[in-house]
């Protein structure tokens, strides 16, 4: 058996990102909880199969199926930009079952003011590391800059979770269920843009099409962010709204009402189902490496990418998660 050849591109994902199901199964890859278990020496060891690779030094043995499951950790552990190991909870392969255990008790405890209170708080916080984790580009943020956006992002949660609990009061109890997804939406928002302020401040990395540097945009950013923002909100809404019809109905039923205690894990169960396929579909919704026409970017980067190459009119970044 000859050696692995070294024309395999993993600086792109397996499968076609031109397309939903290419996206899709990549995505299914980087979002599987099962990366969590991995211990440092395999990430590690991942990195350098990888590293190594792109630097023309083929691992002895190595097939082509074990490059990519390398390639694969290697992205659901490290930052694509700045190359750091992500904290373990702000790893995309964290999102399921962080976020079923979180939103499930967000859905559960909803009646009274202080579990609504520590529920968007911790939610909040969750969500501080990932968007963190996550941002795009290598510019660096600054402690304040990343307090304003946690207090900001958790006020505003908790302030749509109150009001709108308060307005819901004399109204269907059903209806009530369905404030902590607004709650949520509100606070991605608030806490993407804010969380990855600095990229609105001084821009993204923009390249080209084979993925050289062509300088920093604004308006890239902004786009970026949007598109990061609606996944964010989709992936929630199956999660967040199929299981409050449920548990209604199933409440209603002698069997939960002689046992209680079974609510809060059954909604976490049906929560984490829910998340297992919408977090990866949500998240295929706009392609990891975006572009933006030229046209669109700010004028001086316009005319700085017409001066060394005019034939471009398409560049590209990434969108972040």
């Amino acid at each position: 058996m000859g050696e692995l050849p070294l024309d395999i591109n993993i600086q792109e994902p397996r499968w076609d990102q031109s397309t939903f199901l290419g996206r899709a199964r990549h995505f299914f890859t980087v979002t599987d909880p099962r990366n969590l278990l991995l211990s440092g020496a395999q990430l590690e060891a991942s990195r350098n199969i990888v590293q190594n690779y792109r630097a023309g030094v083929v691992t002895p043995g190595l097939t082509e199926d074990q490059l990519w499951r390398a390639k694969y950790v290697y992205d659901s552990a490290f930052h694509p930009d700045t190359g750091e190991k992500v904290v373990l909870i702000g790893r995309m392969s964290a999102q399921v079952p962080m976020n079923m255990t979180i939103t499930g008790c967000m859905l559960t405890f909803y009646r009274q003011t202080p579990t609504v209170v520590f529920w968007q708080w911790v939610n909040q916080s969750f969500n501080a590391i990932v968007n963190y984790s996550n941002r795009s580009g290598d510019a660096p943020i600054t402690v304040g800059q990343l307090g304003t956006a946690y207090v900001s992002a958790t006020t505003g949660a908790v302030a749509t979770a109150l009001g709108l609990k308060s307005l819901t009061k004399h109204l269907p109890p059903l209806v009530g269920r369905f404030v902590p997804f607004a709650a949520v939406a509100a606070a991605n928002c608030i806490n993407i843009p804010l969380m990855r302020q600095r990229e609105l401040q001084v821009g993204i990395p923009v390249t080209d099409e084979q993925g050289q540097r062509l300088g920093h945009s604004v308006a890239a950013a902004k786009q970026g962010i949007f598109q990061v923002v609606v996944s964010r909100i989709c992936m929630a809404i199956p999660a967040m709204a199929i299981p409050p019809v449920i548990m209604d109905t199933l409440e209603k039923k002698d069997f939960l009402k002689r046992r209680p205690w079974l609510g809060a894990p059954l909604q976490v169960g049906l929560v984490g189902f829910c998340l297992v396929f919408a977090t990866p579909l949500c998240c295929a919704l706009f392609p990891q490496r975006s572009s933006i026409h030229v046209r669109r970017l700010e004028p001086e980067l316009r005319a700085q990418i017409h001066e060394q190459n005019p034939s471009i009119q398409v560049v590209y970044y990434n969108k972040g998660l």
